[in-house]
């Protein structure tokens, strides 16, 4: 799993490449809580290149919301989002949850 990011004005995008299992898991934790401890609450995961994502991913994943959310600070979005990786969202009803976008831009802009 290869993790970027990148940081704008008004959010900040993480981008991750591949599979999202128990073993990359806590890497992606460690990043979305990186942003956190420096006050970046406002973030776009795009899921473009995931080509897997395990229950543990989706634990991360409303974790980082439930995080992002606490006090009304910001909130986590979702774009790109694969179709197969939607119905995986779908079947554990996280797409309530969840903003999702078709595009980065549209994302981006949601902030």
């Amino acid at each position: 799993m290869v993790i970027s990011k990148t940081q704008y004005k008004r959010c900040d995008v993480v981008k991750v490449e591949g599979r999202i299992d128990s073993a990359s898991a806590p890497q992606l934790y460690e990043e979305f809580n990186r942003l956190l401890e420096e006050n970046h609450f406002h973030l776009v995961f795009n899921m473009t290149d995931v080509s897997f994502i395990s229950s543990a991913g989706l634990r991360v994943l409303i974790s980082t919301q439930k995080n992002c959310r606490r006090f009304n600070r910001g909130e986590l979005v979702l774009s790109n989002v694969p179709e197969n990786i939607k119905a995986a969202l779908d079947l554990a009803g996280f797409t309530a949850l969840f903003k999702i976008f078709d595009s980065e831009v549209a994302a981006v802009g949601n902030f």
